[in-house]
């Protein structure tokens, strides 16, 4: 499960109440962190795995659900880049809105954390990543 970000939550009110512009995103990047996130952190505070080889995850309408019951889940498998020196554990997602720095949009644990070392490639089986704004 994860949490909305304060960015989110902020616009998503501004737009219901204040009519104010929130844009269609045609790309959500999902970043591997190894530290705790808080709804305070942007794309740029968060901190991502580092082994060589890493990068966010571009994904597309098409990689996600429709929404029930508050959550979308991914439809098929999302694997990173091959991480192909170095090590990480992947403790914590985010998903934000550009490749590098941007906006976080939510954030949460992964239940059962990625172990990732020179050959592995860090992957989300499909309905492994289940998201919510709760």
């Amino acid at each position: 499960m994860s949490q909305a970000s304060d960015y989110l939550e902020n616009a998503l009110l501004n737009h219901l109440m204040m009519g104010t512009e929130f844009s269609q995103l045609s790309n959500i990047w999902i970043a591997l962190c190894s530290a705790s996130i808080s709804d305070s952190d942007t794309g740029s505070t968060i901190t991502e795995c580092s082994y060589t080889g890493y990068a966010r995850k571009s994904t597309s309408g098409s990689d996600w659900d429709a929404a029930d019951s508050g959550t979308v889940d991914n439809t098929a498998e999302l694997a990173f880049a091959q991480c192909t020196a170095g090590s990480d554990t992947a403790s914590y997602f985010a998903l934000v809105d550009a490749a590098s720095a941007g906006n976080m949009l939510c954030y949460g644990s992964i239940t059962t954390p990625l172990a990732i070392s020179a050959g592995v490639t860090p992957k989300f089986a499909a309905g492994d990543l289940d998201v919510s704004l709760a």
